[in-house]
Parts: C-alpha cells; sequence; structure tokens
C-alpha cells in the first residue's frame, strides 16, 4: 500500500532512455489532455464537501460576530477559538463540521468531535449512494467499501485529526494524548494511500494506522515515563500506483505544504520527529527546509530518495536517519534524477551523509513498523529521544556521533 510496485526497472540506470521515458511521459500526459482533459474542465462539478464546508464558514457568524478566515495562521485561529465559550465552539462544529475539522488552529478535541460529526455525515452519504439505482456493481462496492472505513474510524476511542472524503479520500488519525505529549511523532506513508487503504486487516503494519499504533507501542515500551502521540497522517494527496505520479515530484510538493502546515499548528512546543516510508520520504525530504525548529528529527525507510544530493542539501537542522532492510526491492531503483524523474541520491549511501540504522528483521519494503523487527524499535527509539539506545547498520556506531547524553535523554 505505502510502496512503489515491486518492480526492480522502474527507471533505466543511464541517463539517455530515462530521458526518452519523460519524453514518452509528456506525450501521454498531452494525449490525455486533448482526449478527456479539457471535457472535464468544462464540465460542472458538485463543489467538493471540504470546499463547500469552508464556503459556509467564510459566510458564517457566531453570535453576531463574523468568523475569521478558515486559512488564517493557526495561532490567530487558536485565539479565536480561545475567546469562545465551550458552546460557541461546539455550535461551530456542529455547523461546519469539515470546516472546524480540518482546521489547522482550531482545538485539537474540537476537531475530534467536528470529524465524528463529519464522518457519520459522509457515511450516511456513502449508505444512499449504495443504494443509488444509477451506480454500477462496482460504484456499489466502492460506496460500501468507504462506508465501511468511516463506520471503523467512528469506533469509540479513534481520534481523527483531518478527514476530507473528495476523491479517493484523506485522513489523519491520532494515538496517544496530543495535548499533553511530551514527544510526537508523525508517520508520512508512500504511494496508494487513501481512504480506503489507510488501514488494513491483512498486512496491517504495512498501512498508516498500523504503523502509527505499532510505532506508538513501541515508543511507550521503550520509554514508559515519557508521554507520546503518534499520527498516521494520511492527509495528502498520494500517487495512485506506480506511473508518472511517483516517479515524480508533484505530488511531493503538495504534500510538503500540507505537513509543514500540521506540525505548525500542532499544540504545544515538544520535539516532533517525522517517520517517512517509501515516496513518503519525498514528501519528507521537500518539506524539510521550511519546517518548523521543532521537528528534530527526519527518518527514512525504504526510501527512493529525498529529492537531495545528501542530508546537508536538506537544509534542516533536524538529525536524518535512514533505513533499507537488505531485501528491499527499492534498492535495484536507480537513484537518480533526469529530467524530473527520479528522486536523487541513495538516503542510506554513505555519500548522503544520513545516520544509517539496522532495519534487522523487516523483511522487505513494507515490514518496517512490524513489532519485533530492529527496525521498529530504532524508530521508536529516535521517537522518545532514546537515540543512545537505536542500533547502526555498521559496528562503528556512527549514526550515534556526536549525541550527548542530555540529548539521547530527550532532553534536548
Amino acid at each position: 500500500m505505502t510502496s512503489f510496485d515491486a518492480s526492480p526497472h522502474l527507471f533505466d540506470a543511464s541517463p539517455q532512455p530515462n530521458l526518452w521515458r519523460a519524453l514518452l511521459a509528456l506525450a501521454v500526459v498531452f494525449v490525455m489532455l486533448a482526449t478527456t482533459g479539457w471535457t472535464a474542465l468544462r464540465t460542472p462539478r458538485e463543489t467538493a464537501p471540504l470546499a463547500a464546508s469552508v464556503g459556509a464558514w467564510e459566510h458564517g457568524r457566531i453570535d453576531g460576530r463574523r468568523l475569521p478566515d478558515a486559512q488564517d495562521a493557526p495561532a490567530r485561529l487558536a485565539r479565536f477559538f480561545a475567546s469562545l465559550t465551550e458552546g460557541q465552539r461546539a455550535s461551530l462544529a456542529r455547523r461546519y463540521p469539515l470546516a472546524v475539522g480540518n482546521m489547522n488552529g482550531a482545538p485539537v478535541e474540537l476537531r475530534y468531535r467536528a470529524n465524528r460529526i463529519a464522518l457519520g455525515q459522509a457515511r450516511e452519504a456513502e449508505l444512499t449512494r449504495m443504494r443509488d439505482s444509477r451506480l454500477g456493481p462496482a460504484g456499489r462496492r466502492e460506496a460500501r467499501h468507504r462506508a465501511h472505513r468511516m463506520e471503523s474510524l467512528l469506533e469509540p476511542g479513534r481520534h481523527v485529526l483531518a478527514f476530507d472524503p473528495e476523491g479517493s479520500g484523506r485522513v489523519a488519525e491520532v494515538f496517544g494524548d496530543l495535548g499533553r505529549a511530551e514527544r510526537v511523532s508523525v508517520v508520512v506513508p508512500g504511494v496508494d494511500t487513501d481512504l480506503l487503504t489507510y488501514q488494513r486487516t491483512g498486512h496491517k503494519y504495512a498501512a498508516p494506522a498500523g504503523m502509527a499504533e505499532a510505532l506508538y507501542a513501541a515508543e511507550r515500551e521503550a520509554s514508559p515515563s515519557t508521554r507520546t502521540a503518534v499520527i498516521a497522517w494520511a492527509d495528502y494527496t498520494a500517487p495512485g500506483g506506480l506511473g508518472v505520479e511517483s516517479a515524480t515530484v508533484m505530488r511531493a510538493d503538495a504534500g510538503a505544504v500540507r505537513l509543514d502546515a500540521l506540525v505548525r499548528a500542532l499544540p504545544g512546543d515538544a520535539p516532533v520527529s517525522l517517520f517517512c516510508h517509501s515516496y513518503g520520504s519525498v514528501v519528507c525530504g521537500r518539506a524539510a527546509r521550511t519546517l518548523p525548529g521543532r521537528v528534530s528529527d527526519i527518518a527514512v525507510a525504504g526510501s527512493p530518495g529525498m529529492r537531495a544530493a545528501s542530508a546537508a542539501r536538506l537544509r534542516t537542522p533536524a538529525r536524518v536517519w535512514a533505513m533499507r532492510d537488505a531485501d528491499d526491492w527499492i534498492q535495484d531503483v536507480p537513484y537518480l534524477e533526469v529530467g524530473g524523474f527520479g528522486h536523487g541520491a541513495d538516503p542510506v549511501s554513505a555519500a548522503f551523509g544520513a545516520r544509517v540504522l539496522s532495519a534487522r528483521g523487516a523483511e522487505g519494503h513494507s515490514g518496517y513498523f512490524v513489532p519485533g523487527t530492529q527496525s521498529l524499535a530504532n524508530l521508536a527509539g529516535i521517537g522518545v529521544g532514546a537515540y543512545r539506545s537505536v542500533v547502526c547498520a555498521a559496528e562503528d556506531d556512527a549514526c550515534r556521533t556526536g549525541l550527548s547524553a542530555t540529548t539521547a535523554a530527550g532532553r534536548a
């Protein structure tokens, strides 16, 4: 789910074939636009639910007061919500659930409440679609699956920080108490991530929800006294499978903007660690230079590259970590960028300069968050700031160089 297709030949090792592939891809895009794109642009579409909710908010009032711009800075929005009574905040969540549920700056608990309302409304819409005679069997199956996913997210104890039902859907969920956390971890998944693939029964730990759940449990085991929270962040539009989008940076650039906004809106001032899998590491690489200083660590697993020639070129003060299992097929994808295709240098190479961690036990491209693996234990150690506990890929422990005892305790 969170990986590229297991093809070892996504890119050719030589620049010339890659140039031809890029030209061919551009030709395909122009053909698609010529045959379908312009028609789609001319066809009136129903306003997306989130956009409709935000539009209603922009024209709304609360007890005679105009509501602030939904895109205002999180700090200003936080001050606005702080000025309201509990009843006024609850009223806004009921009236504009999608707007409030996705609003950076709104109180976390209010976002959870608003998203429960939004999920319930979206579930009812999917149940209605299931009975729509105009839908074919495939459409009704998709509606049933979407309704089932929303029903699962509505289960007691789940804390949905962001939700958008439009298209393939986006979601972010919190494990732990985000408001009281002393350390915050964000799991950034890769391709084929959407509402339907957000969690799985089989291959549970290859899906964002399973990854975050496993990391949260491992962090609590690694440091029971540390209050942690983990966010499963499937709140960007990821590429769908192997194709032009997964080989380029367009989706990563858009995701980087959203990731930066998420981190800047997190409550408190606890250190934040990013755990970026597969194409998610491209997102993290693109976001690195703009992220706020509270981001202490960026760890990538099974990375196709971070769109940088070296860790230093990421221009981030955060520690940069990398791991890759010996059986991960991603190692066979040439690490280069030609004509906008490919994602650059190998993050586990010595030349890149990241702190390279052991991934023992991960077994392939999607096993880094499986309980009992060295890879998960290492990620958890970073998440709680126990840097001295991590196991390096090489025997010289170079990945722990320069980490003081104070830093290792998670206080710096």
